[in-house]
């Protein structure tokens, strides 16, 4: 019987790289999804001597408009047939909206949401036509209010809880699950480039591991959950956020998210 194939992008570092651990820990073959063929070779031989699993690798920018059609026709046109999908990439940035670049802010959107949007459409397609399959889009607890000084990247999160929540009720019945998860603060690469990694929300003790996060997200995922939060405090405080006035919470994210 052959294996299952994994897809993940953003899968060079951070979230993406332990992903890519855990499915080929578990006998799957991987296809790895980001911007850098090196990192991406390196990881792919890593995990083929470790595991015994075919890495394949498949460098892309899905911040460009047709990337996600292209990986998609591509991974096709290499015979592979997905079987879970890990739509991993993303990035963030902090500061005041209107001091940020625009078009990097407009690629936050790209990568965090179209991208997202379109490889979700195209591969849960043959999912639905198998009756099998799963999806895993990674958000965050940013995704559960606003974001002041890192307006744009907690509303593209806002989108992925969104979109994964109602993708999963209309696949319900088809053999195919969605699970949206929502890490709190995590370290990996991403606050370097986020530039958020001197906040009082990484200040605080407790900020997880990747590795922790991403055991949690598969675990979830492999169970079915719609939507699953990591960690107690995290569930707390976005519960919390539901009873709480909009005027409160907005202030709260605001003093986490400035910088010093």
């Amino acid at each position: 019987m052959s294996r299952k194939v994994a897809l993940i992008t953003g899968a060079s570092a951070g979230l993406g790289e332990q992903f890519a651990h855990r499915f080929a820990r578990d006998g799957h073959d991987v296809v790895l999804v980001a911007r850098s063929a090196a990192r991406l070779e390196a990881l792919a031989a890593k995990l083929e001597q470790a595991h015994g699993v075919k890495a394949h690798v498949f460098p892309s920018d899905l911040s460009q408009p047709d990337a996600p059609e292209q990986l998609f026709e591509s991974v096709r046109a290499r015979g592979l047939t997905v079987d879970f999908l890990v739509n991993n990439a993303g990035f963030g940035s902090c500061g005041p909206f209107l001091e940020q670049v625009l078009a990097s802010e407009a690629e936050m959107v790209a990568v965090n949401c179209t991208a997202l949007l379109k490889l979700s459409h195209l591969f849960a397609r043959p999912m639905r036509e198998r009756g099998a399959g799963r999806i895993l889009n990674v958000a965050s607890t940013a995704g559960f209010q606003p974001g002041p000084y890192m307006a744009t990247y907690f509303a593209t999160k806002a989108f992925v809880v969104s979109l994964s929540e109602a993708l999963a009720h209309e696949l319900k019945g088809t053999g195919v699950t969605v699970t949206c998860h929502c890490p709190g603060p995590t370290h990996t690469e991403f606050t370097q480039r986020a530039g958020n990694g001197k906040t009082r929300l990484f200040q605080r003790t407790g900020v997880a591991t990747a590795e922790a996060v991403a055991a949690h997200a598969y675990a979830m995922m492999m169970r079915g959950r719609v939507l699953a939060i990591h960690g107690l405090l995290n569930w707390v405080g976005t519960v919390g956020v539901r009873f709480s006035p909009r005027v409160a919470v907005r202030a709260l994210a605001a003093s986490l998210n400035r910088q010093g």
